[in-house]
C-alpha cells in the first residue's frame, strides 16, 4: 500500500487546512483508517479515525480529545480519498500529519506525510 498525505501548509492561529490522503493498493471503505500526527521529539499519535459502514452507509468517527470539535475526518470512496478538515487551528497542532490503517500493532511502513505549522 502507497499512502501519499498532501494539503499541509503555514496557517496563522484560527486558520483551516484541509489534508488528503490517497492510498493505492488499498480502500478506505475497508478496515478502519485514521490521521496521526507527530510533533518534534513527541511520539507520533493517533488524532482522527474513520470505519466505514460500507454499502450499508453508515460508519463512524472517533477523534482525540485535543481536537474533538475542530477536526473532521471524511472519506471519499469513489475518489478513493481521505480527507481531515481541520478548523480552528492552534499552534500545539504543529506537526507532520500522516495517514495509515488504525490497528496493534502500528503499521510498520508511512508515507511521507505532510507538514502541519500553524504560527501564533
Amino acid at each position: 500500500v502507497q499512502l501519499v498525505e498532501s494539503g499541509g501548509g503555514l496557517v496563522q492561529a484560527g486558520g483551516s487546512l484541509r489534508l488528503s490522503c490517497a492510498a493505492s493498493g488499498s480502500t478506505f471503505s475497508v478496515n478502519t483508517w485514521g490521521w496521526y500526527r507527530q510533533a518534534p521529539g513527541k511520539q507520533r499519535e493517533l488524532v482522527a479515525a474513520i470505519t466505514s459502514g460500507g454499502t450499508s452507509g453508515g460508519g463512524s468517527t472517533n477523534y482525540a480529545e485535543s481536537v474533538k470539535g475542530r477536526f473532521t475526518i471524511s472519506t471519499d470512496n469513489a475518489k478513493n480519498t481521505m480527507y481531515l478538515q481541520m478548523n480552528s487551528l492552534k499552534p500545539e497542532d504543529t506537526a507532520v500529519y500522516y495517514c495509515n490503517v488504525v490497528r496493534i500493532p502500528i503499521p510498520s511502513s508511512w508515507g511521507r506525510g505532510t507538514q502541519v505549522t500553524v504560527s501564533s
